[in-house]
């Protein structure tokens, strides 16, 4: 509302003046008109205020100004509203515009003969609370909020997890974009994660390795890639022995194996790779490069194409630091 003697209520005022009532213990009746009228075609302004807003029942009083002309008082266009008090059923006032405070006083500007301008304030000028009320008023306030923390604590439950003093929690969301470079079509990954040492440990439920789904290539310049997209996530934990100790610990790898699948539902390795995971938080991109062992001869690339099957590593880690290797090279 603005103090212009001129001002009709636009469209979105109209609506929005009735956008707190709902009626909230409207309940249907059996076999009434509710259950017979599943759908109103032709909804009245009526209908439509009562049944798509929500209903806060509200006491309004205005504080109101003639600021006619000497001798004219009493006409509608002079009256203007100085100030709007507003009570809902929660005891919760609203002044507006606000107490005056630090920021001057409000201004009018009349219009008409001779334009005026008038300056007011708005303050709170109650008699202070007694310290018996105020008293009882902090007592309402703490009996609220120890209800609104049971709550919260109600919604969270008590099955809330901490880290275990000193320890370094790893959670990895990661992806298998995609893979390119290989001989043949129909690509899929198999990927696990090692962890290093004894002190590192995942949960029960975890799984630490994943198989994509199979994928055929496209072409993209001079290479066929296999678009994957597949989303993977794991934790870990470690937990220092000894907590003097201030090296960083040995990290976990994340080993992958890739392979293609012939017309035969026969599967050929395509390639062994490992990757060390990153060690500082945020978002990384990782390429593994792989490789595969090789005969260098015409029988083994035919036994392949036709037959499927080539060597294999029978130990993955292998392809990394083996974890039953002991030495410096």
């Amino acid at each position: 509302m603005t103090t212009a003697a001129s001002e009709m209520p636009s469209f979105l005022v109209e609506r929005m003046a009735n956008v707190r009532r709902r009626r909230q213990d409207r309940r249907g009746t059996e076999g009434g008109i509710l259950k017979s009228r599943i759908v109103t075609w032709e909804p009245s302004e009526e209908f439509i205020r009562n049944n798509h807003v929500i209903n806060t029942p509200l006491q309004t009083m205005y504080i109101m100004a003639d600021l006619g002309p000497y001798g004219k008082l009493g006409y509608k266009k002079h009256e203007h509203v100085l100030c709007t008090l507003k009570v809902d059923s929660n005891g919760v006032i609203t002044v507006k515009p606000d107490f005056t405070g630090s920021k001057g006083p409000y201004r009018i500007e009349t219009e008409g003969e001779k334009q005026e301008l008038w300056k007011y304030t708005v303050d709170n000028v109650s008699s202070l609370a007694q310290p018996e009320e105020e008293e009882r008023e902090q007592r309402v306030f703490k009996d609220l909020y120890g209800r609104h923390k049971e709550y919260l604590n109600s919604l969270v439950g008590t099955d809330f997890e901490m880290t275990a003093p000193g320890a370094l929690r790893l959670f990895v969301n990661g992806e298998v974009v995609s893979a390119q470079g290989y001989e043949y079509d129909n690509l899929y990954v198999h990927f696990f994660v090692e962890l290093p040492t004894s002190n590192w440990s995942s949960p029960a439920f975890q799984q630490l390795s994943g198989i994509t789904q199979t994928c055929a290539t496209k072409s993209r310049g001079m290479d066929n890639v296999a678009y994957f997209s597949y989303p993977f996530t794991f934790e870990a934990s470690f937990l220092h022995e000894d907590e003097s100790v201030d090296a960083l610990p040995e990290w976990p790898v994340l080993y992958c194996e890739v392979l293609s699948l012939d017309f035969w539902q026969r599967y050929r390795v395509e390639g062994y790779g490992a990757v060390v995971l990153p060690a500082t938080p945020g978002s990384h991109t990782l390429t593994v490069s792989t490789w595969r062992p090789l005969e260098l001869s015409p029988v083994a690339e035919l036994r392949r194409f036709f037959i499927g099957g080539s060597l294999e590593l029978e130990d993955l880690s292998y392809v990394w630091i083996p974890g039953t290797f002991r030495g410096s090279v």
